[in-house]
C-alpha cells in the first residue's frame, strides 16, 4: 500500500480520492529536522510552501517515489536533483491562479481607497476626528483607465492581466519569454472577447505603468530596488503576492516615505514568517499573511489536481 505524507496538508476532496484509490494518507505536520527519519515510512510526500524538500532529505529517503506541490512555484524543492534521482515530482500550477489574481486586487482596490489606513485609524479616531479623516482619504483615485504592469506573464500573470482588462485597465506585460496573443475574457450571458496583449520591456513596464504586480519565482536578487523604483511614475502602486526577495524592501521603504510609491500592498516577505517591523507597521501598506491561494476554492483544486496526478504516477 502507498503511503503519502502530506506534511503541509491537503484539502479533505484531495486526502479523500487518495484513499478511494487505496492510498495511506497522513496529515500530521512532522518538524524539518525530524523529516528525514519520519519519510524513511512513506512513498510520497506532499508540501506547500513551509516544509522544504532539498538535496539532503532526498539523499537520506531513498525510499521517496514522488514530491507533490500543493501550489505553483517549487523553490522550496530542489526539483532537478529529486528528478535525477528518479524522483517524481508534480505541482498544481493552474488551481490557485484566480484565487491570487483576485488578492492581487483586493491589494490594488484596498492602496487606491486607502482602506489599509483607514481600517487601522477608523476604530481609534473615528469618533474623535471624523471629519478630518475623511479629509485625508478623500483624494482616491479609480482603476479603469490606469496601466497595470505585470511582471511574469505565466498562469497567475495573466489572469491577473484578465481581470485588469475586465475592468477596463490598460496592461503591459512582461516576462522572460515573449507573449504575443490574445487574452480570453468571458462575461455573463456567455459572451467572449479576446484582447489582444503583447509583452515589452521590463524597462517599459517599470517606466509606463500606474500599478505594478509581481508574478515571478524568487531570483539571486531583487528584481525591484532603489534603480527601477527611481525610474516609475510618480505614486505607482506596487503589489507583490509572488515571492519574498523579489522586491527590496529597505529600498521599498524609502521609495514609500518619500511618496516615489503611493502605496504597496505585499502578502510575501522576505523574512517569512517573521517579517520585518518596519514593513508591518508602515502605514502605506497593505498586509496579508501570504494567502494567495487560501481561497476554500482554491484549495479544493489544488487538492483534487495533486490527487489525480499521485494517483496517475502510481497506477499508470
Amino acid at each position: 500500500m502507498i503511503k503519502i505524507l502530506a506534511n503541509d496538508g491537503i484539502d479533505p476532496i484531495g486526502k479523500q480520492l487518495l484513499e478511494e484509490a487505496g492510498f495511506t494518507v497522513d496529515t500530521q505536520t512532522i518538524a524539518q529536522d525530524q523529516l528525514a527519519t519520519a519519510l524513511l515510512n512513506y512513498d510520497a510526500i506532499t508540501v506547500r510552501s513551509a516544509t522544504k524538500v532539498r538535496k539532503e532529505l532526498i539523499d537520506a529517503c531513498p525510499n521517496l517515489k514522488l514530491i507533490g506541490r500543493g501550489g505553483v512555484g517549487m523553490d522550496n524543492i530542489d526539483v532537478d536533483y529529486a528528478r535525477s534521482k528518479g524522483l517524481a515530482v508534480v505541482n498544481t500550477p493552474a488551481a490557485s491562479s484566480l484565487s491570487v489574481a483576485e488578492l492581487v486586487f483586493s491589494h490594488l482596490f484596498t492602496g487606491i481607497r486607502f482602506l489599509h489606513d483607514s481600517n487601522r485609524k477608523m476604530p481609534v479616531e473615528g469618533a474623535t476626528q471624523f471629519n478630518n479623516l475623511k479629509k485625508a482619504y478623500a483624494k482616491g483615485i479609480e482603476l479603469r483607465g490606469k496601466t497595470l504592469g505585470v511582471i511574469g506573464f505565466g498562469r497567475i500573470g495573466r489572469e491577473t492581466a484578465t481581470i485588469a482588462l475586465g475592468l477596463g485597465m490598460n496592461v503591459l506585460a512582461y516576462d522572460l519569454y515573449p507573449f504575443d496573443g490574445h487574452i480570453p475574457l468571458t462575461f455573463q450571458g456567455g459572451i467572449k472577447v479576446d484582447i489582444p496583449v503583447k509583452s515589452v520591456s521590463l524597462a517599459e513596464v517599470i517606466a509606463q505603468s500606474d500599478f505594478i504586480s509581481l508574478h515571478t519565482p524568487f531570483a539571486d536578487k531583487p528584481i525591484l530596488g532603489a534603480e527601477e523604483f527611481a525610474a516609475m511614475k510618480k505614486g505607482v502602486g506596487i503589489v507583490n503576492c509572488s515571492r519574498g526577495g523579489t522586491i527590496d524592501e529597505l529600498a521599498l521603504i524609502e521609495a514609500l516615505d518619500s511618496g516615489k510609491v503611493a502605496f504597496a500592498g505585499l502578502d510575501v516577505f522576505d523574512n517569512e514568517p517573521t517579517p520585518l517591523s518596519a514593513i508591518l507597521t508602515h502605514p502605506k501598506i497593505s498586509l496579508t499573511p501570504h494567502i494567495g491561494a487560501s481561497t476554500n476554492e482554491a484549495q479544493e483544486r489544488i487538492g483534487t489536481e495533486l490527487a489525480n496526478l499521485i494517483i496517475d504516477h502510481f497506477t499508470k
